[in-house]
């Protein structure tokens, strides 16, 4: 196997375990609305995920694990997608946020300080900022 092939099949195996994260937030009120499977199909093009995996992702995403990113602007990027995720479904309900926490966890935030990143997160994708500003606000807010 090439240095490309290995680093081909371990960005697919990152981006499926990122999908098959936010798949498990959506999942986390029990169903799957018209406007999750929108975000969900649009994010799985982006992401590269072919069609086969989808499905499967969507019967069982906990197949892949979390891979949490070794870079700070990386999990800010992922939290910017569940994020918006949770706000797709228009109410956080507990069981939402409880996956949330876990999953921002899982990326690699703090326990100690987790709360505080989702409530942010959460704030500003209801304000729809676009992703520059999302993570410009996200690495700043200690200042």
């Amino acid at each position: 196997m090439s240095f490309s092939d290995l680093f081909d099949s371990e960005f697919k195996q990152r981006n499926k375990g990122h999908f098959s994260a936010i798949v498990r937030v959506a999942l986390a009120d029990g169903i799957v609305s018209a406007e999750e499977k929108n975000f969900l199909d649009k994010l799985a093009t982006k992401l590269e995920i072919a069609p086969s995996e989808y499905e499967e992702i969507l019967e069982n995403p906990a197949i892949y694990p979390i891979n949490p990113p070794y870079l700070y602007t990386q999990r800010i990027d992922r939290l910017y997608d569940l994020a918006r995720m949770v706000h797709v479904d228009h109410q956080l309900g507990d069981k939402q946020e409880v996956v949330l926490k876990k999953i921002a966890i899982g990326l690699g935030f703090t326990p100690g300080n987790v709360n505080y990143i989702i409530a942010k997160a959460l704030s500003l994708v209801d304000k729809k900022v676009d992703f520059d500003t999302f993570a410009y606000e996200m690495q700043n807010m200690h200042k």
